[in-house]
Order: C-alpha cells, then sequence, then structure tokens
C-alpha cells in the first residue's frame, strides 16, 4: 500500500487520484479508437467523455457517501475528497449511463451504438480505478493465506489487524493479517473483459448486443469477487449490495438486453463502421485517416 505519490507544495497527491486520471485516458483512448462504430467525431467524443467522468465520480461519490455515511458524520468536508478514495462503481456507472443517454437524445446519436463504444472504455477505466483502490488501501478483500498485508493504521489493518506479526509498534499499531488482493484480481478481470469486448465488435449483428454482453459478464464477475471482499459490513438478502445489484440487475439487464436488442435491434453494424478512427501499429498506415 503506497497512497501518497508525491508531495505538491507541502500538499500529498495520493496514488488513487492518479489511477482515476490515467483510468480517464485509457478509456478515452478507446472511445477515440471505435468512435467511427458511434458515428461521432473528435470533439463529441471529448464532450462524452469529459461529461460522463464529472458525471460517473459525481454519482460513485454519491452513492459511497450514502453507504458510508458514517465516516464523513465528523467532517462533512471530507465528502469532496475523492483523491482519497471512496467511489461506489455502480453508483459512477448508472449516473454516466443516464447522462449518455440524455446527450444521445439532444444530439440525435444511437444510444445503443454509445453504449457498445463505452462498455470496452468502461472496463479498462475501471481497470486503474481497482490499482488506485489497492494503492490506497479501500475496497480490501478477507484475511487468506495467499494475501498481502497491509501496513499499521490502515482501514485493512484496522479491520484485520495481525497481533502476532513479529514485528510490533504499540505507537502505530500493527499490519494487517494476509488479505485477498481482490482489487488486483478485479483490474487484471476488467482488462480480459476490454479486450473480449474489442474483439466481439467483429462478430455482433445488432447494435446494444456488446453493452449488454458487458452488464452481464460483469454482473458475473463482480458477483463471485465479491465473496473475496472484507470491507463490506452491511447486505442486502445475505449479499452485498454489489452482489445484489450484479446478479439481480446487471445480469438480467445484460440477458434482456441482449435478447431484445437481437430479436428488435433495427440498427444493425456495417462493415464501415467497425473500421478504427486510427491504429495502434505505428507501422500500420489508417486507410480512412479523414477525421469526421
Amino acid at each position: 500500500m503506497h497512497s501518497i505519490a508525491f508531495n505538491f507544495f507541502g500538499r500529498p497527491i495520493h496514488w488513487y487520484g492518479i489511477c482515476i486520471a490515467m483510468g480517464f485516458l485509457a478509456a478515452l483512448t478507446v472511445l477515440q479508437y471505435k468512435r467511427n462504430y458511434a458515428k461521432m467525431n473528435k470533439e463529441q467524443i471529448f464532450d462524452i467523455g469529459i461529461i460522463a467522468i464529472f458525471g460517473g465520480i459525481g454519482g460513485a461519490r454519491l452513492f459511497y457517501v450514502i453507504q458510508f455515511f458514517h465516516q464523513f458524520s465528523g467532517d462533512l468536508w471530507q465528502v469532496f475528497r475523492i483523491d482519497q478514495g471512496g467511489l461506489v462503481f455502480y453508483g459512477g456507472f448508472l449516473m454516466a449511463v443516464v447522462i449518455l443517454w440524455i446527450y444521445a437524445k439532444v444530439k440525435k446519436l444511437s444510444f445503443a451504438r454509445i453504449l457498445d463504444m463505452y462498455a470496452p472504455a468502461i472496463a479498462l477505466g475501471h481497470a486503474f480505478g481497482r490499482i488506485g483502490c489497492f494503492l490506497q488501501g479501500c475496497c480490501f478483500g478477507k484475511p487468506c493465506s495467499w494475501g498481502i498485508a497491509y501496513p499499521p493504521v490502515s482501514a485493512p489493518a484496522e479491520r484485520y489487524p495481525d497481533y502476532l506479526a513479529p514485528v510490533k509498534n504499540v505507537i502505530n499499531g500493527v499490519p494487517s493479517v494476509p488479505l485477498a488482493p481482490v482489487q488486483l484480481i478485479e483490474a487484471l478481470g476488467n482488462v480480459l473483459l476490454c479486450i473480449f469486448l474489442l474483439k466481439l465488435f467483429k462478430h455482433v449483428k445488432k447494435t446494444g448486443q456488446i453493452a449488454a454482453a458487458y452488464f452481464a459478464m460483469y454482473g458475473i464477475m463482480r458477483f463471485l469477487l465479491e465473496f473475496l471482499r472484507g470491507d463490506h459490513t452491511d447486505s442486502i438478502l445475505g449479499f452485498t449490495p454489489s452482489q445484489f445489484i450484479g446478479l439481480f440487475v446487471m445480469l438480467p439487464c445484460g440477458l434482456i438486453c441482449y435478447l431484445c436488442f437481437g430479436r428488435f435491434g433495427k440498427d444493425a453494424v456495417k462493415e464501415e463502421d467497425l473500421l478504427p478512427a486510427f491504429s495502434f501499429n505505428p507501422f500500420h498506415r489508417e486507410k480512412n485517416a479523414e477525421n469526421k
């Protein structure tokens, strides 16, 4: 756990904030790469990137504050310190979807195509966010023999202290017992999900089905990974809030959307829609280099 990257004019800069910024840039790169699919130009991609990131962070923070309000009762100013961690992915995801729907309506764009394009971008950006969680010491896992110990006076050490640690510091406390690195596991899962979704563009017949696949696959992944989480104290019908949303909201939503778009979708995918806006290969000269 290394929460502070460096100090800037005496103020600590947290790795969590840096990872969020890197995740935004990575997601924006994917959006630019697939913008031909959504029939959008570079300026529109930048617009929805900025709008969605601020709306998504706002929604993610709002859900976290509601869920863990007891952490802020003594100092409400801390509500705005997102650089120190404390975002709920589902809150940001739902807020971003609402904002994208409004944008698509105003600009008369295909909401299904935008969602498809956003699916791998969200997965990649989320991977960077989970790395930030690991470095910040939030969203930690349960005790396990193959885990990673966190330093004293951290949230994981306060929840799972290792009183049998060979080196103790009475003043600063004790480290945590080894905890499952669930944040890094989810980061890897999101990277693999991003790659899979990008490959899926060549195989779908109707728009909206890539987003549907993301809903279902992330819902399943999150449901399973929540069994390794050790930071939750609340539950809904025996499930963590994220498990409940993943199993009873994301998964059914993905299956319903896939079937509905497959049967009733009218916006078919054409070969020219799949041409990338640029190439990741520096030695390859893109034929469709024209920018809309």
